[in-house]
């Protein structure tokens, strides 16, 4: 008796996925617990294992929208193959072999015609990145200088790729409905301050060798965030709260959100009672869901919930935005790029790291004084890190 291939339920949110791509064609043998396909919902891509062994047939195709709990195909136990496996690739013969590409490098390469073999990979695994695409089109091309004896008419060219046309992902299409519901149901205000990160960057400098040797990772930036946002989310409460309806919910947990930007678009993990944890453990968490949130291997528990979010935008280079709020979260603070700035610090002009912090917030439930005041507070933790072991 054949076994059904179900789309299985990825959160209590989640009513329906798209199947982005069948991993085994219809007629192959399988294994129990064989990946069968990927589906992509609003918030995540899930990677459906096969519930028994037998020959697959696939009853619903590649692109196709299907509701949770329908049956998209059906492994037979006793049928007989009609597709033979494929072979086993050959070792690769000289170290020019076509690289492998991610999902967006490889739709950029298809649509500007380039040559995959001479694009460096920056990935792991020799994996060509989007950035990697971006980079090899962005080089000059060697080319001998030719001087015509007389002009030459422009020849039109024919580019069918001039224009492409593809379906948004779910993930996308949530992402954009979200951005807008943040826009149209709050009343979002951005207050904006600076950090000097010298006595941060000291402390690493001077720990992070000791601190990895026992801990088996680095000392970064963001868990010193998280536990500078956590003394003042304690200090000022209604910035972790939330509306519901007519009610103001305070929270007295800590769920903190991490957003995590991967070719797929931009996740937001959240680390469970950050207050909790100490810098140790939030660097292994930070870690562990941006590694699983860029490998597809995130769960659709570790993005509910949360209380207030951080994102770090300093990483590609921003040295200023405005973050949207994560509804029903009521705040969210924005990191930077760090730049070395001419300061007055004790009448005298020093050179210092500096960052621009930026926190957006809802001002239906928060008032501007206390913003203010939150930010100031996160400025004095980031800039004497005594007074979050000493909590003072």
């Amino acid at each position: 008796m054949a076994v059904a291939v179900t789309v299985p339920a990825a959160g209590d949110a989640v009513t329906e996925g798209r199947i982005a791509k069948w991993l085994v064609a219809s007629g192959a043998s399988v294994k129990a617990d064989q990946i069968l396909f990927e589906l992509e919902t609003d918030k995540l891509t899930v990677e459906v294992p096969a519930p028994a062994a037998g020959v697959l047939t696939i009853a619903k195709p590649a692109g196709e929208t299907v509701p949770v709990g329908s049956t998209v195909g059906s492994i037979d136990p006793a049928g007989k193959p009609s597709v033979e496996p494929p072979p086993k690739p050959a070792p690769p013969v000289t170290q020019k072999a076509e690289a492998v590409q991610s999902p967006a490098a490889s739709a950029m390469i298809r649509d500007g015609d380039l040559d995959a073999s001479k694009i460096a990979p920056t990935g792991p695994g020799g994996r060509i990145t989007k950035d990697d695409v971006l980079t090899f089109q962005a080089k000059p091309v060697e080319a001998p200088l030719l001087l015509p004896a007389r002009p030459q008419a422009p020849v039109a060219v024919a580019n069918p790729n001039r224009e492409v046309r593809q379906p948004m992902s779910n993930i996308r299409k949530r992402t954009a409905e979200r951005l807008l519901e943040s826009q149209s149901t709050t009343a979002t205000l951005t207050t904006f301050n600076e950090v000097d990160m010298s006595a941060i960057m000291e402390l690493r400098t001077k720990y992070n060798e000791r601190f990895e040797k026992k801990h088996g990772v680095k000392l970064g930036f963001m868990s010193v965030f998280v536990k500078a946002a956590i003394e003042a989310l304690k200090a000022f409460p209604m910035v972790n709260a939330r509306i519901d309806g007519a009610d103001v919910v305070m929270q007295n947990f800590y769920d903190i959100g991490v957003a995590v930007s991967t070719e797929k678009g931009l996740f937001v993990p959240v680390i469970r009672d950050a207050d909790k944890l100490h810098f140790a453990q939030i660097e292994k968490a930070i870690s562990d869901v941006a590694k699983r949130a860029k490998d597809n291997k995130i769960g659709m528990k570790d993005l509910e919930g949360g209380t207030f979010t951080i994102t770090n935008g300093g990483i590609f280079g921003s040295m200023l935005s405005t973050p949207i709020l994560n509804p029903p979260q009521t705040a969210i603070l924005g990191m930077h790029n760090i730049q070395k700035r001419a300061m007055v610090v004790n009448d005298a002009i020093v050179i210092r790291p500096m960052m621009y912090l930026a926190l957006s917030y809802d001002h239906r439930l928060i008032d501007g004084k206390d913003a203010v005041q939150f930010l100031v507070r996160i400025k004095d933790c980031v800039e004497s890190p005594e007074r979050m072991l000493l909590e003072v």
